[in-house]
């Protein structure tokens, strides 16, 4: 069977996540961009059964737009935002996808609150840069 393993940035939490991600989904709400550092947030969910977690967590509760509580756990040593538990889809776990650390996988096939997406990012693609390695 398939499996993905996601880690913080020092390695201490971890979760294994067994098959494939249910749904794997681009956010561009205000709180995705202050979680991550970044303009977006991209998570893969997994059915709550197929993943284990290993390692210590502190445990953040947000209430979002819809009134909904998403209860978020990150690493207590480095600070990585890994996964989050969502109370409106209690059988879920939603694992931040840069955790994996994997190019390979699976992309996005859902967009949430574009009206909030940076400019910027939708024509990414076409956008001219330096590259370096």
């Amino acid at each position: 069977m398939e499996q993905h393993v996601a880690t913080c940035s020092c390695g201490q939490l971890r979760l294994t996540c067994e098959g494939a991600p249910v749904r794997v989904s681009l956010c561009h709400c205000l709180a995705c961009q202050q979680r991550t550092g970044s303009v977006f947030g991209v998570t893969a969910r997994f059915s709550k059964d197929k993943v284990a977690i290993e390692g210590r967590a502190t445990r953040f509760k947000r209430t979002g737009d819809e009134g909904t509580t998403a209860t978020f756990g990150f690493c207590p040593d480095c600070g990585s935002s890994v996964y989050w538990e969502m109370n409106a889809q209690p059988d879920f776990i939603a694992v931040a996808v840069g955790c994996f650390a994997d190019p390979k996988f699976p992309g996005p096939v859902v967009a949430v609150y574009e009206d909030r997406q940076h400019p910027w990012t939708k024509h990414l693609a076409d956008h001219e840069m330096e590259h370096y390695a």
